[in-house]
């Protein structure tokens, strides 16, 4: 872990250097406070100047917010189509990003914040990153991040289709968004003598394996690379009383063996993921999505089914269009034999603010039920 050295009243200190994403640790710092002015903030910020905050907790916050409105100022050109609008539209976000993840704080050692009405961070801090025993530096927009995640573990998510509340964890994706876990709810289940076994890929919270579980799965397992997931969602299966039935595996897709329901609900947008929370969003080449549909059909009993949960975002914003998703299944050997789609129902998809609204209105997501084509059965 790389170190940051400064000096402050003439005399030299030194902070280890953290970043959930890899930023690099900044080249040049400045020790500001409650005099700056966002504008001064954010000039210094564009030169490549690191700001360690040393004034007021909510001040800083404010001081956040404030350079973060300048910057979304910038809007990208008119008359982009929506592929090229979406590609500008993440490029400033990043670049957003990368200039307000150098206003920093100095977590001493026990995490502990050492501003004026700063809160008690030190919880949330030993969940995200163990033990600090000596001088952090981290960037606030990741500190509030950190907050933030262990807020959501602590409350949970309620998810409807359970009537229970989903716990995440920090850089594990919130099941936030209900209308994916609504379909498993409803989609049939393969009928199987004494109970279906199922596979949930890329489990995350656990969420979609607990449903499985719910509905009546005789054995379900999941799995995923992320070891924070599996720890959460052993801990969500645990909590709703499903770890009899639920195993949770560190697994690279795919446990071993076969199962009579495959589910996998992968990243959405092909792209390139820029931090923990973005590998639930976006996959790069689509990746996960190929791999799953390529193997299927060697992880399916001989009546097996594999559910994909996909959203159509992709397509309306031009990085995947509907041919080439039916052409990896039909490459696969697989044939759909039935589907139940559902509208987004999150926010922005009412904003008419969103630069890509326009896209985002007409999302639609779907269950689409898979089996490769020597075994299709009419439906």
């Amino acid at each position: 872990m790389s170190t940051v050295t400064w000096i402050e009243h003439g005399t030299e200190h030194t902070a280890r250097w953290r970043s959930e994403n890899g930023a690099p640790p900044p080249a040049r710092l400045e020790v500001v406070a409650d005099e700056i002015t966002a504008n001064a903030a954010l000039r210094r910020l564009r030169s490549g100047t690191a700001l360690l905050w040393r004034g007021d907790y909510h001040n800083a916050r404010q001081l956040l917010t404030a350079v973060g409105r300048r910057l979304d100022q910038r809007r990208p050109p008119e008359g982009l189509r929506i592929a090229e609008l979406f590609r500008a539209h993440r490029d400033q976000r990043a670049q957003r990003a990368e200039l307000l993840g150098r206003i920093l704080v100095l977590l001493e050692p026990g995490a502990r914040l050492g501003l004026r009405r700063a809160p008690d961070v030190a919880a949330a801090c030993r969940e995200a990153y163990g033990e600090p025993t000596e001088p952090t530096l981290v960037s606030l927009p990741e500190l509030l991040g950190v907050l933030g995640a262990w807020q959501w573990q602590q409350q949970g998510v309620p998810v409807p289709a359970l009537g229970e509340r989903i716990h995440p964890r920090h850089s594990v994706f919130s099941p936030s968004r209900s209308e994916y876990v609504d379909l498993v709810a409803r989609a049939p289940l393969p009928a199987v003598d004494g109970g279906a076994s199922a596979f949930d890929l890329g489990t995350g919270t656990g969420v979609l394996a607990a449903v499985l579980g719910r509905r009546g799965a005789a054995r379900v397992v999941a799995t995923d690379l992320n070891p924070r997931a599996v720890d959460c969602a052993r801990e969500n299966l645990q909590r709703l009383g499903l770890a009899d039935r639920v195993e949770v595996l560190e697994a690279d897709l795919f446990p071993p063996g076969r199962a009579d329901l495959v589910v996998c609900n992968p990243p959405w947008l092909p792209g390139e993921p820029t931090s923990a929370l973005e590998l639930g969003i976006y996959d790069e080449g689509s990746a996960m999505l190929r791999r799953f549909l390529k193997e299927l059909p060697e992880h399916l009993t001989e009546q097996g089914e594999g559910w994909l949960i996909l959203s159509d975002l992709a397509e309306h914003l031009e990085l995947r269009s509907r041919a080439e998703l039916l052409g990896l299944i039909e490459q696969a050997g697989l044939e759909v034999v039935g589907s139940d789609s559902t509208p987004a129902r999150h926010s922005r998809a009412a904003d008419a603010r969103d630069l890509l609204h326009a896209a985002r209105r007409q999302e639609v997501t779907t269950l689409w039920r898979l089996r490769p084509v020597a075994r299709t059965t009419a439906v």
